[in-house]
Formats: C-alpha cells, structure tokens, sequence
C-alpha cells in the first residue's frame, strides 16, 4: 500500500468522507422523503468496495500465517495458491437459489441449468484441528433438474507465467458430502482462439466427512503452443447431484516443472 495513504492527509479526507456519510445517515434516519436515487447509488458502490476491500484485507492477514508455506508438495514447486474465497470472509456469506453464472468473487463462479434454482450456496468457517483453511462453501442440492453443475475457478495470473508443456498443474482438495458423488476436475488452458481441455476423474465417490483427493494435469500431453497463455481456470464437475449436500473443504492448486525423459 502506497505510503500517502498511511499519511496525516490521507487520513484527514478518509476522517471528513466517513462524517460525512454520517451526517447523510442520521438525515435519513430524521427525514421521511425519499433519499435521492443517486445518492443511494454512490452508497451501493461504496458499499461494494469497502465489502472487498476487508475481504482482501482478511485474505492478507490470514496470508502471513498461512499454511500453504508449509504444505509438502513435488520438488520444484514454484507456485501454490487458495481461493481468496477460502481463507477470508466473504461479503454475500449465503447465496439462496444463485442463477447460472453466478460469481461469488473475480475467482469463482457457480454454473449450472436447473430451471428451478434449487440450490443455496454459503461460506462456512472451518473448526476441525485438521482443516488448514479458513472457510469452506457448502452447497445444498434439493430438486435438481438439471443436466450440470459445476464451479469455476479462474487462476491468478501468477499462474500463467511461463505456463507450458513443461508443467504439471497439480489440485489437492478435502471434500465430503451427504450421499456418494463423482466429482470430475476440467482443466482449460486458453491461447487465443484455442482451448485445451483435460478432464480427470477424482478417483472414488466422494463420502463422508473428510474425502483427500490430488489429481494432477500433465501440460505434456496438451496441444499447447509456444505462445503466452492467456487463461486458465478449473471446473469441478458434480455428476448426479439430485439431493445432496457437498463441502469444499479446502481446494489448492499448485504447479512443478514434469521430468525430462
């Protein structure tokens, strides 16, 4: 963070802002005419940055203790990372009967086609000694009609650089769930015009209260050109998941160079 915005006179317009947004709340509170629209639209949006502003503020915070540092992953790992999603509060903590495409944050979404929206999505806070994130997102199936359901995560640029045919992607995640599900991870690598898709099963049905999977995406056996990648992002596919409750315990992606035969 910028040095002004620690400074005397950074403060003193933060300090006369925050009055005077008091100053229009208490005028709300006494009055009985309608507040303006647009002032009710510059609140929303203030309101949408200070709710991701704390969140990123959480997510640094729970970062210097973090325990992806010291989680053991393959020799010549260079990246690793969590969803934000996981490891800081989220502003919407529940989500009731969420459309197709609905973004939780910049790095997950939620796609599905059930007509009905039988869903309810919410951020939990894990409190198990074994759990080495935060939070989880539980996800509520009832009538489910549909023929997909799946979350999309969208990796950090931090993670596209360099990215080739000399990686491995590698995604380590705890779930459980009510009744046994198959859960299939996509991995989609963008180069302009061009996708490739590697899809992995993972492994047995997921049961229970504590499910370890890792599946690994070998880059090697991609189509991959020697342009820059300009996107990744993961789909955790639900197969049958009519009546069901579903846990994302703790989801990490990392990647390490694949061995030179």
């Amino acid at each position: 963070m910028a040095l002004l915005d620690h400074g005397w006179l950074s403060r003193r317009l933060r300090a006369r802002v925050t009055a005077q947004w008091q100053r229009l709340l208490s005028a709300a509170l006494r009055g009985r005419n309608p507040v303006p629209a647009n002032l009710r639209k510059e609140a929303r949006a203030l309101q949408q940055i200070l709710s991701r502003f704390l969140q990123a503020a959480d997510a640094n915070d729970v970062e210097a203790r973090d325990s992806l540092s010291r989680i053991e992953l393959p020799a010549g790992t260079d990246w690793r990372w969590r969803p934000q999603v996981l490891h800081a509060r989220h502003p919407d903590a529940a989500l009731i009967a969420p459309p197709d495409g609905k973004w939780l944050s910049e790095e997950i979404a939620l796609f599905h086609d059930c007509p009905e929206r039988a869903l309810i999505l919410r951020q939990l806070r894990n409190r198990r000694a074994t759990d080495l994130s935060e939070y989880g997102l539980a996800l509520e199936v009832m009538g489910f009609a549909g023929s997909f359901l799946s979350f999309s995560l969208t990796l950090p640029p931090d993670a596209l650089a360099d990215l080739g045919g000399h990686h491995i992607v590698r995604l380590d995640a705890t779930l459980q769930a009510e009744r046994p599900i198959t859960v299939y991870a996509r991995l989609n690598v963008q180069q302009g015009p061009n996708t490739e898709n590697l899809l992995r099963k993972m492994g047995d049905p997921i049961q229970g209260r504590h499910c370890d999977r890792t599946v690994e995406f070998d880059l090697g056996y991609s189509q991959l050109s020697s342009r820059t990648v300009d996107k990744v992002w993961l789909d955790l596919i639900f197969e049958a998941p009519f009546m069901n409750a579903v846990v994302l315990r703790d989801v990490i992606l990392s990647r390490h160079p694949r061995a030179q035969i």
